[in-house]
């Protein structure tokens, strides 16, 4: 994968990490958490639609690789308010 091909990954993988963030109502952390957040959300996402049996609904294709865009949000979604859950159960502990 040239470099430029994976700098725009990792570009959408920070969008898609700031949008599964935004529909979870929980942010922590900067630029590079964002961008890991979008690419575990890639997979949690990609998992979750082979387990479920879902259709890819849009995909990102650069070069060889297929990133799934709607699938990376709800895969981010998911992974951050499970975050969200377990850190703020600690916090309720911790009172």
């Amino acid at each position: 994968m040239p470099i430029l091909e994976f700098l725009i990954l990792l570009a959408v993988a920070g969008v898609c990490g700031m949008l599964g963030q935004a529909i979870a109502g929980y942010s922590h952390g900067g630029c590079l958490t964002t961008i890991a957040l979008g690419l575990i959300g890639a997979l949690v996402g990609y998992w979750l639609s082979r387990v479920l049996n879902l259709p890819e609904i849009f995909e990102l294709q650069l070069g060889n690789t297929r990133f799934p865009i709607i699938w990376s949000i709800a895969g981010s979604a998911l992974f951050v308010a499970a975050i969200s859950f377990l850190t703020r159960s600690r916090r309720e502990r911790r009172r």
